[in-house]
């Protein structure tokens, strides 16, 4: 039983790389919903909860504003008008009651169905978000200079590569934030697509029950280990006396932002 035609799913496997100050790499699973907002999933009442989808959880609008509505008056700030355009999400839904998408991603197309815009969207757990608008470019990774003020994603200034094609049978998504002319983080999505039948958003909460949950507590632990190896790594100064050097921790593996952040989505 289809939930709706224009809806899939995506198991997704998602790696962080943090390569500055150290090295951390985490790797988890999770799953994202790929839908057209004008189109949203229409599941049965008993699953609902599991899986709901509303304007407020996403960019800034008056209470009550469709995502349609939001969508229109982000791009409006922008000076951007694509009325009748299609656009598709990536979104983590409601679970009961429940939502946290590190990274949400809006393709706007225009009125000929041709992808003009992406709107990414980073929220952070303690409900923090800030938004950028993507050119759509030719494939590759496009630059985007972070916001003044953004506290939505890991301290330390610098600017993003983005590259977010529009999913097809396969999601292959890809975030890095530079410093410094180097990526200090890099983060991946990976998954392929499956059909948004009952039978499928059932298998999704028994595999990753409570996702948003979870990923929002994958934040914060991944926050505390950094900021521990983060500690346990600062040069040490000699004692009086003492012919050794200082000692350094040697970097090692894993890694969502510090801070209690994160640049990903699950």
């Amino acid at each position: 039983m289809e939930t709706a035609s224009t809806s899939a799913l995506y198991p997704t496997r998602v790696a962080h790389l943090h390569r500055s100050p150290i090295q951390h790499y985490a790797e988890h699973r999770s799953y994202s919903w790929y839908v057209d907002i004008d189109d949203l999933p229409q599941l049965p009442r008993w699953l609902r909860p599991f899986a709901r989808f509303e304007g407020v959880d996403h960019l800034d609008g008056r209470p009550g504003d469709s995502l349609r509505q939001r969508v229109d008056t982000f791009l409006a700030t922008h000076g951007v008008s694509l009325p009748g355009g299609r656009v598709t999400a990536l979104l983590m839904p409601r679970v009961l009651g429940r939502t946290f998408t590190p990274l949400s991603l809006f393709w706007c197309h225009d009125d000929i169905g041709e992808l003009r815009f992406v709107i990414a969207e980073v929220q952070d757990v303690d409900g923090g978000r800030i938004a950028y608008l993507v050119p759509a470019g030719d494939g590759g990774p496009v630059p985007v200079t972070r916001t003044p003020g953004d506290t939505a994603t890991d301290g330390g200034g610098g600017y993003f590569l983005v590259r977010v094609p529009e999913p097809g049978d396969h999601l292959d998504l890809t975030v890095s934030q530079h410093r410094d002319n180097h990526a200090a983080m890099v983060a991946t999505w990976r998954g392929n697509r499956r059909r948004a039948t009952v039978g499928a958003v059932l298998l999704m909460q028994l595999t990753n029950p409570l996702a948003p949950q979870m990923a929002a507590f994958g934040v914060r632990f991944q926050s505390l280990v950094l900021r521990i190896r983060s500690v346990s790594a600062t040069p040490r100064t000699a004692t009086r006396g003492s012919n050794r050097a200082p000692q350094h921790a040697a970097p090692a593996g894993s890694g969502w932002a510090a801070g209690g952040r994160s640049l990903a989505p699950s």
